[in-house]
């Protein structure tokens, strides 16, 4: 009893933490802040990141057709050097 009082407690007062995971790419800072993978498509991430301070929102990275996809439904192919090599490099590790 004691110890599930502890618990509780412990997770009321223990902030949860999100760490980013950040670059510098061609003199910019980038930052995921969110990502996670497609169960059903393994090659599909769908990711929040930070650029400069300026903060997308959740898009989809295709890291199989090299685009990302924008929560409008535009695809935007990767630029060279960019976030979504970024995240295709790194993560299919």
């Amino acid at each position: 009893m004691i110890f599930g009082l502890i618990v509780i407690n412990w997770t009321i007062i223990t902030p949860s933490a999100q760490a980013e995971f950040c670059r510098q790419i061609n003199s910019q800072q980038i930052c995921i802040t969110k990502i996670k993978r497609s169960a059903k498509n393994y090659w599909e991430y769908r990711a929040a990141v930070k650029i400069e301070k300026e903060t997308r929102p959740i898009e989809i990275y295709d890291c199989r057709q090299r685009h990302r996809i924008t929560q409008q439904g535009e695809i935007i192919p990767f630029k060279s050097d960019g976030v979504g090599k970024l995240i295709c490099r790194v993560l299919n590790k």
